[in-house]
């Protein structure tokens, strides 16, 4: 029998803790639980959650500061909880390392199909392909999952890995911003697209890439991205 996949759920809202918590347990989760950031912090050191879902509204500190302490030493899949609709809150998040948000009020099951997405990419074999890809100045191994950028290694989270694998995999083909939702997210996902703009943009910078004379990922104004690097 397969070992239970273990998530955090913060949120200070005792009531949507326990509809959230109820379902995630019908859905073969195993769920702790924190009432704000302190706490979330402590149950992530005790717990080692494979997935956290993390509300932004808390006293402090708040979900972002939560975040970005995480994110100094860990990789561990976030899905933001959010009351707020302003884009530029989702996109806060998603810039300092959160790997999807969901917008309250959401439907439990929508929120389990984005926490199976964000889960499934943390699997291996994910990569249309085992066999190691070589381009000028840049190598990507699916099956070690690393990425060599001039004879440099780089170390990258999963779903930066994910999304370059996935241009890389077919390069000098563009991909529309809602067709590497689907390839790399997992999700058919309508709306919001600038999911996508924000990564690749992070993934840039790790990258060393220069959007306007780019050496691997290409903008294709008005579609979306190509990695463009001569295979070697």
């Amino acid at each position: 029998m397969m070992d239970q996949e273990r998530i955090l759920l913060v949120d200070d809202e005792p009531d949507l803790r326990r509809m959230v918590r109820q379902y995630l347990e019908a859905e073969g989760f195993a769920v702790a639980e924190a009432a704000d950031g302190t706490e979330a912090l402590d149950r992530f050191r005790d717990s080692s959650p494979d997935l956290i879902l993390l509300d932004v509204s808390m006293p402090a500190p708040d979900g972002f500061e939560v975040l970005q302490t995480l994110r100094r030493n860990s990789d561990v899949p976030v899905i933001m909880l959010t009351a707020k609709s302003e884009e530029i809150d989702r996109v806060v998040g998603l810039t300092i390392g959160a790997d999807d948000y969901v917008t309250k009020p959401f439907s439990p099951r929508e929120l389990v199909a984005r926490v199976r997405a964000v889960l499934r990419r943390r699997r291996p074999g994910l990569a249309d392909t085992d066999a190691v890809l070589g381009f000028d100045g840049i190598t990507i191994d699916p099956e070690k999952r690393e990425v060599v950028v001039d004879d440099g290694q780089l170390d990258l989270s999963s779903l930066e890995f994910d999304l370059l694998a996935g241009l890389a995999s077919a390069p000098g083909r563009v991909f529309t911003r809602a067709q590497l939702l689907e390839k790399v997210w997992g999700w058919d996902y309508f709306g919001a697209e600038r999911v996508v703009d924000v990564h690749v943009a992070n993934l840039r910078k790790r990258l060393g890439d220069d959007a306007a004379n780019p050496r691997f990922i290409a903008t294709v104004r008005g579609v979306g991205y190509k990695f463009v690097a001569a295979p070697t």
